[in-house]
């Protein structure tokens, strides 16, 4: 299996933005029925600061997605990022170090049926390998001793816990929000 990992221009993202949702989808879990609003709240991201976007591809067709931009005080995800923060009795200075200069990694997501061959780390390695951030912070769906790939791919590349259980209005689980130092150092 031949796997390319490419970068895309917001255009071409924008263009592409049905079928990544679809993996997107598929790889959460999600009801079909956000595909309309997802794609829309996709393409609207395009134009936020520092938007970077890189999908892994076959002769087969795309198999994974990773975008993000850089953090900013006038984002919805910032503001959740901040109301964790002060829940846990924050912001730290470390908080505030992470808030002045992060990477938001939006969505990483590879399809199921190719999940455990390196494509995640290959895209995530890929996206944020020159990024004008200090950190790269992300959110994943807390499950039960980290027992699945997503966090053994985190961990494996050095990501530290910014927040645990925080809960988004939108969604009934709690997600826990983890951070790595750029460039990413895995740890020995």
């Amino acid at each position: 299996m031949s796997i390319t990992i490419r970068r895309l221009s917001p255009q071409e993202f924008s263009l592409l933005a049905p079928q990544l949702v679809e993996i997107y989808i598929e790889a959460m879990g999600y009801s079909p029925s956000i595909r309309s609003n997802r794609v829309s709240s996709w393409r609207a991201e395009v134009i936020k600061p520092g938007f970077s976007a890189i999908i892994a591809e076959d002769g087969e067709g795309i198999l994974g997605i990773a975008y993000g931009f850089l953090g900013s005080p006038d984002t919805w995800w910032d503001r959740q990022l901040r109301r964790g923060f002060f829940e846990a009795g924050g912001p730290t200075p470390e908080d505030y170090e992470i808030l002045h200069s992060y990477f938001e990694l939006a969505e990483i997501h590879v399809l199921p049926s190719y999940q455990g061959k390196g494509i995640g780390r290959k895209l995530l390695e890929s996206l944020v390998w020159n990024i004008p951030a200090r950190f790269v912070l992300l959110s994943t769906p807390e499950v039960a001793h980290e027992a699945n790939s997503a966090f053994g791919l985190y961990r494996s590349l050095g990501f530290f816990d910014v927040l645990r259980n925080l809960e988004y209005p939108a969604d009934s689980r709690a997600f826990a929000i983890l951070g790595a130092t750029l460039p990413l150092h895995p740890p020995a």
